[in-house]
């Protein structure tokens, strides 16, 4: 059952502006903070700028490939409420988590059902799991059917170039929330009216269910 989602790689005012105060906000919006291989990266600069805005219903995401000490401390004083951590141990996860006091979105990059198995290392550090393709910056896909089998007691989120044309329905079954990043962008740059039929589409289906 869908109960929520999370648009990514926000990174200007204006459109920060308009998703927190959309009638339908998203439960989290994603800022890039150290994956300076992806255009929508924001400099800790900008974060300071962009999080001054009152984030009102959603929970702002400091998405971190593997997190250095150095961009811990920088972003420690801003207001995420959720760290989302790629390529990290489970004990560096329980370090961070301790120490910056968050709570975890752990992603996990899939390829086979291998990489979905890894879930269960993660299950005392984590309080979200994030489903994801291996493409990071570069929207990819992976096999979604490889997750419907596991069973988590903890919210599963799935991201992986979600398209805002696919039927959300779809997703119903295998996710609780619903990430999306280039699904929302017209030639690389996000674009409200996208971003406006996609958490209205996202509230019709939980309307309906």
């Amino acid at each position: 059952m869908i109960k929520g989602s999370k648009i990514c790689g926000i990174s200007d005012l204006d459109t920060l502006n308009f998703i927190i105060n959309h009638p339908y906000p998203p439960q989290f919006i994603g800022f890039i903070c150290n994956y300076k291989k992806s255009s929508r990266y924001v400099e800790v600069e900008k974060l300071n700028e962009l999080l001054t805005l009152d984030k009102k219903k959603s929970n702002f995401v400091a998405v971190l490939v593997k997190p250095d000490e150095k961009i811990l401390e920088k972003i420690k004083h801003l207001p995420f409420d959720y760290y989302q951590v790629y390529d990290c141990t489970p004990e560096e996860i329980k370090e961070i988590k301790q120490k910056y006091n968050k709570k975890i979105i752990t992603a996990l990059t899939i390829k086979d059902e291998t990489d979905v198995e890894k879930y269960q290392l993660f299950s005392e550090v984590t309080d979200i799991y994030l489903f994801d393709s291996k493409g990071y910056e570069k929207s990819m896909a992976f096999d979604h059917s490889l997750i419907k089998k596991i069973k988590i007691n903890k919210p599963l989120m799935i991201a992986g170039n979600v398209q805002l044309s696919d039927d959300l329905e779809n997703y119903e079954k295998i996710a609780d929330i619903i990430d999306i990043s280039g699904g929302l962008e017209t030639s690389g740059v996000k674009d409200k009216s996208k971003i406006n039929i996609f958490l209205n589409k996202i509230e019709q289906v939980q309307n309906e269910t």
